[in-house]
């Protein structure tokens, strides 16, 4: 009995040693930990740019030491955009200025369900690269683009399931109006635009053929016209050019105004001959003295365009060293008088906000009133209740848009609760429409504001919807149109009562996007 004792301890103690040996010789292999997300930015997708940001993919490879190789990645694509693509490019490493040198992969979809050959060697760490999207010139832009990346997969066949970590893949096709190099012209700034009667579409804009700056300086009125909704965009045309020296003579800062009563529109802009632009105009009423407050009309849609006018004579007080428009668009009023925004810098040279407005369609105008806030200047105005204006005012101090009303066209303004506490601004151009539009099936008035949604910074822009005209503005009732950095300028129109359009600036360029009013008013 004890011999087999001795025996059983003895196998034990080597089933033990070599137990023991075996973990020591051979080890577990610790493997890389991978996830893999994706986010999408909130911006649409622009026909006529070579490159729009799609989507960017994150491979994080967690744990362990050792790069990891991936040869493809799998992506869908929803199906009524297969055709609308020209192609699509993938940029590694991580950055948005997409250029030749970090482009990896480019390949033309032609189903719902396709892959992208990549030859990527990973280190541990986050490694993101870019997907972009470049559409055909005849895109559609009342189509959508969604592209989703499903899996990664590395030269093991080893398949990495892709997590998307944000909500914005459904991206909206937008269009071109002006690119920064249409026609030899450095840049495209100050959009207005319009709706006719019959649906054509009006878009006013600055040329600044030399450069971004703004007056003085080489700068005219362009004008882009669309009867299609905004699908095509006719030859862009010169409505405002006061000549030569045009270094010397520039006109800018349009702003926009249809008549439906008299079915004509009016361009409204500001001509500096010299250098009468806001740092070098006095008091005075000519052009050698101050800046000018010039109209120009069409009778015909759009297609032909009267010669420039001046009226400062009829608005502005002699002592004031400058009044003229604020960019964007005017109105017609109910009872139609028709009404465009302005500002003034008086004797001292503070900015306000205010109106001019005309009793008899445009022939003669009447102006002089004073502002109902100092230092603002850029504004926007509706007519909320019958005879009711509200001006909404880019104010200097940052931060937020102010707001006033006036029922005597700026006798006397009243400070709005709203005023400089709810619509948030970095300092900045903005929209203010009043549309009649359908909410929850009934036709319904609603105001619709757009502009940069950033105290600080141009960028993120947004537009928002009022169900009581401008009494609150809820966070529900908005839509993130790009978030991209801009130089931030818009202007709204409606294209029907379903949907609202908005022309905006990029970076020297202009962009048009339409947008279905139920993704804003929820």
């Amino acid at each position: 009995m004890k011999k087999k004792r001795l025996i059983l301890s003895i196998y034990l103690f080597f089933a033990f040693v070599n137990g023991s040996c075996q973990t020591k010789e051979t080890p577990s292999i610790q493997q890389n930990k991978i996830e893999v997300t994706t986010y999408f930015p909130s911006n649409p997708v622009i026909a006529g740019l070579n490159s729009n940001p799609q989507l960017r993919v994150n491979i994080a490879i967690l744990e362990g030491k050792s790069a990891v190789n991936f040869k493809k990645i799998k992506c869908t694509i929803n199906a009524e955009a297969v055709g609308l693509i020209q192609k699509i490019n993938v940029f590694f490493p991580n950055t948005i200025a997409f250029s030749e040198s970090n482009l990896i992969a480019t390949l033309s979809p032609t189903s719902t369900e396709f892959e992208i050959p990549v030859n990527l060697l990973l280190n541990p760490g986050n490694n993101y690269f870019w997907m972009s999207t470049q559409l055909k010139n005849d895109a559609e832009i009342n189509k959508t683009i969604e592209i989703h990346c499903t899996d990664v997969i590395d030269f093991n066949e080893k398949s990495y399931p892709i997590k998307e970590s944000s909500a914005a893949f459904i991206k909206a096709i937008g269009k071109a109006v002006r690119k920064a190099g249409d026609d030899g012209v450095n840049t495209y700034r100050i959009p207005g635009i319009i709706t006719t009667d019959k649906g054509t579409l009006i878009a006013v804009y600055d040329i600044r053929y030399s450069g971004s700056g703004d007056l003085p300086g080489n700068i005219d009125v362009g004008m882009s016209r669309s009867i299609d909704g905004g699908k095509t965009w006719e030859t862009m045309k010169i409505i405002m050019d006061m000549g030569p020296p045009h270094e010397n003579n520039g006109i800018g800062d349009p702003s926009i105004l249809f008549d439906p009563v008299t079915k004509k529109i009016l361009v409204a802009a500001l001509w500096s001959k010299g250098n009468r632009s806001i740092g070098g105009s006095g008091p005075g009423l000519t052009p050698d003295e101050t800046g000018q407050f010039v109209l120009v009309s069409s009778t015909d849609d759009g297609q032909t365009w009267s010669a420039p006018n001046s009226i400062t004579p009829q608005i502005k007080i002699p002592s004031w060293n400058i009044l003229f428009n604020g960019p964007g668009r005017g109105i017609a009023m109910q009872d139609g008088k028709l009404v465009f925004p302005a500002q003034y810098w008086n004797e001292t040279k503070i900015p306000f906000s205010t109106i001019i407005y005309s009793e008899d369609h445009g022939n003669s105008w009447k102006g002089k009133a004073l502002g109902p806030k100092s230092n603002t200047t850029e504004s926007q105005v509706v007519e909320t209740t019958p005879g009711t204006l509200m001006l909404n005012m880019r104010d200097n101090r940052g931060g937020f848009r102010s707001v006033a009303t006036t029922n005597n066209f700026g006798t006397t303004w009243t400070e709005h609760p709203t005023s400089f506490n709810t619509l948030t601004d970095p300092v900045c151009m903005g929209s203010l429409i009043k549309a009649k539009v359908k909410v929850g099936g009934v036709l319904k008035d609603v105001l619709f504001f757009s502009n940069p949604n950033s105290a600080s910074g141009r960028d993120n822009i947004t537009i928002k919807a009022s169900l009581d005209l401008g009494e609150t503005w809820l966070p529900t009732n908005q839509l993130l149109i790009d978030e991209r950095l801009c130089y931030g300028y818009s202007c709204l129109t409606m294209v029907d009562e379903n949907t609202i359009a908005i022309l905006y600036e990029g970076t020297k360029d202009l962009y048009f996007v339409k947008v279905p009013v139920n993704t804003i008013i929820r």
